[in-house]
């Protein structure tokens, strides 16, 4: 296509130019771009709202944001051919150099597409904060794609691939050196003309330029990859006040205040930005061991007492029955950083990047705090390598002792891949750190997060009758069958009838859906089991991840003094239920069935949901709930930037 559009004409003056080779891979770049949409088009065309604008608006903002991303791409070639001097350019042994660079790049453009592929697969999006996230992990990212993909294959596939492309382009390239001179100065003409566009577009597009349809997978298929990943990556960190719709910080404050304020709790000073209760109970307190387990991927979508029909979570379906079990539960983000922070900090998920990886997270507020402050040993045990997504040193310094990967000996391992041990493992490590704190005679509060439901999906042999390896719904039963294993390993230890099992998801499995925040893929599972001292029941109400905290504390009977801006739903006035979803750009407010979006650029959209659907309708504005989602996710941010959290 390429030479046959520059065969004859003008054209081709500027092709066997001194910039032919960048003009090259403009070309190839937006050709491969096209026809990576294309197959997300056919691969998503199901949940496409399939009308002549949205298509249109696909390809025609798709074709912008490739040649927006093309201006980025071919930045290092432009500089080569503007510095090379022509003495050099002109050998002819130079359009070997030629040739390596315009393979490299081409092979670069293959290579992201298959990538690009594989996280549509994953997420059905395109690459976006928790590609910019997995980055900063190479040797956990590198593993986790060697174990789950025939690495050897796609690359030789590849290979070939970039090999027909560059057949017929190698007549172009032999032609280079022989082009015409330029000299220095007409060459930095040239150049200095080009460097004006990626500049201007820094500062003049940004990706949501691609959100014209209210149909999320139209707006992605707009977008283009790399430049997402560029653009997410600027975005890693959000300042509320500079992109988000805000109020007086006081009267954000004072809304708060008067949101927060339960029956049991007392504010402790009349300081408008202080928000610090006395949470009271009467009756003595329950200093019972707790168990959190926070399952990876765990979507309430699973369980048969959500509609499965597949049977994977035999034991949690059990388990249910058994348990105080809350049926309406959402968790505030997508990632498992962000419901590590939801668990142990009880925040709104403020935007950009969760605050377990953010500088100045130490010493705050936190579970393992008050359960320190009640004479518990707290600990954070984690089957994988703390130092990934941060958790070592976000929990060292926030109340809880860590426990990882590297505290297991080899020969205690049954199976491992890139995230960490497999979950039987995980569990039996818990339960000898647990058995050391009690036989101090010292109660336990042991936070587990698990990891064997992540792709690769790979699990021990023989646990259940999915092979591993062959796809999510095995590694989901698979993780059932550890938890399973655990509670009844742990029906023979003497701190069992004096414990709380708590058993609740991170995150859903899938965050995509047709709109930006779908609501049912924020739908998780939670289960409290301890068959001495809570009896089984049903709580339907509505929850958000930050109000588990304060309603297990509430369970205990503890009193405390409380930073958290979660609620103890028992304690809960009926009607005031709300809930906090979010990407790490949008930020959600659920209260009745209303939700109040807030995005960059102050904007501030109002919709009515339907739960267990992600559709939702546009609606007019509701001035009264807006103002309340300010206030919730603007004072948040305040206080945990200037350290009202610690």
């Amino acid at each position: 296509m390429i030479t046959t559009f520059f065969k004859d004409g003008r054209a081709s003056k500027y092709l066997y130019g001194r910039f032919g080779l960048a003009i090259v891979l403009v070309l190839l770049l937006v050709s491969i771009s096209f026809l990576t949409r294309l197959v997300f088009l056919m691969y998503s065309w199901p949940d496409v709202a399939a009308s002549f604008g949205n298509l249109l608006g696909i390809f025609f903002l798709g074709l912008f944001f490739d040649l927006i991303n093309s201006a980025y791409f071919v930045i290092p070639v432009m500089l080569y051919l503007w510095l090379i001097p022509q003495r050099v350019y002109g050998k002819r042994w130079h359009r070997v150099v030629l040739m390596v660079l315009l393979t490299f790049f081409t092979f670069l453009l293959l290579f992201n597409a298959v990538a690009e592929w594989f996280f549509w697969e994953e997420f059905n999006t395109r690459f976006n904060f928790i590609a910019v996230d997995y980055l900063v992990y190479t040797n956990e990212v590198l593993g986790n794609i060697q174990q789950s993909y025939p690495i050897g294959a796609i690359v030789g596939a590849l290979v070939v691939v970039c090999g027909l492309i560059l057949y017929p382009l190698w007549h172009i390239v032999k032609r280079l050196p022989a082009a015409e001179p330029v000299r220095f100065r007409k060459r930095s003409t040239v150049f200095l003309a080009y460097a004006v566009l990626p500049v201007l577009f820094f500062f003049s597009v940004n990706s949501k330029y691609h959100q014209f349809s209210s149909n999320a997978f139209v707006n992605e298929l707009a977008g283009n990859g790399m430049y997402e990943l560029f653009a997410a990556y600027l975005n890693n960190e959000l300042n509320y006040d500079q992109f988000y719709a805000t109020i007086p910080q006081d009267k954000a404050f004072a809304e708060l205040r008067d949101m927060i304020k339960t029956p049991e709790a007392t504010f402790v000073t009349n300081d408008p930005f202080d928000i610090r209760r006395r949470i009271v109970h009467t009756g003595e307190e329950k200093k019972l061991n707790v168990v959190m387990i926070s399952v990876e991927s765990l979507s309430g979508e699973f369980l048969t007492a959500f509609g499965s029909t597949v049977n994977i979570t035999p034991f949690m379906d059990s388990l249910a029955q058994h348990s105080l079990f809350f049926t309406n539960l959402y968790a505030t983000g997508t990632r498992t950083v962000r419901g590590l922070e939801a668990l142990s900090l009880c925040v709104p998920p403020t935007p950009g990047q969760s605050i377990v990886r953010r500088p100045h997270n130490e010493n705050l507020f936190s579970l393992g705090k008050v359960f320190e402050e009640k004479g518990y040993e707290s600990k954070y045990i984690y089957g994988g390598y703390g130092y990934f997504d941060n958790m070592n040193y976000f929990f060292a310094n926030n109340g809880y002792t860590v426990v990882d990967r590297s505290e297991l000996a080899d020969t205690e391992i049954d199976y491992e891949n890139i995230w960490g041990v497999a979950d039987e493992n995980l569990f039996t490590l818990a339960l000898r750190e647990i058995d050391k704190t009690v036989k101090s005679n010292t109660p336990a509060f042991a936070h587990i997060m698990t990891t064997s439901n992540h792709r690769p999906y790979t699990y021990p042999e023989g646990r259940i009758d999915i092979p591993s390896h062959t796809g999510r719904e095995g590694a989901v039963k698979y993780t059932d069958y550890a938890i399973g294993d655990f509670i009844k390993r742990a029906r023979h230890k003497p701190w069992f009838d004096s414990t709380i099992f708590v058993v609740v998801a991170d995150h859903c499995a899938s965050s995509a859906g047709k709109t930006e925040l779908p609501i049912n893929k924020y739908h998780i599972p939670l289960l409290i089991y301890s068959p001495a001292n809570i009896a089984p029941a049903k709580m339907e109400r509505l929850m958000s991840q930050i109000d588990l905290g304060p309603t297990l504390l509430g369970l205990l009977n503890f009193s405390y003094e409380s930073k958290f801006y979660g609620y103890d739903i028992f304690q809960l006035e009926p009607g005031r239920e709300r809930v906090f979803i979010s990407t790490y750009q949008n930020l959600g407010f659920i209260r009745d069935s209303k939700m109040v979006v807030l995005s960059p650029q102050r904007k501030q959209e109002t919709f009515n949901i339907t739960f267990g659907s992600d559709s939702v309708t546009r609606t007019n504005d509701d001035k009264a709930l807006a103002a309340q989602a300010i206030s919730w996710y603007q004072a948040a941010s305040y206080a945990f930037r200037e350290g009202l959290m610690k």
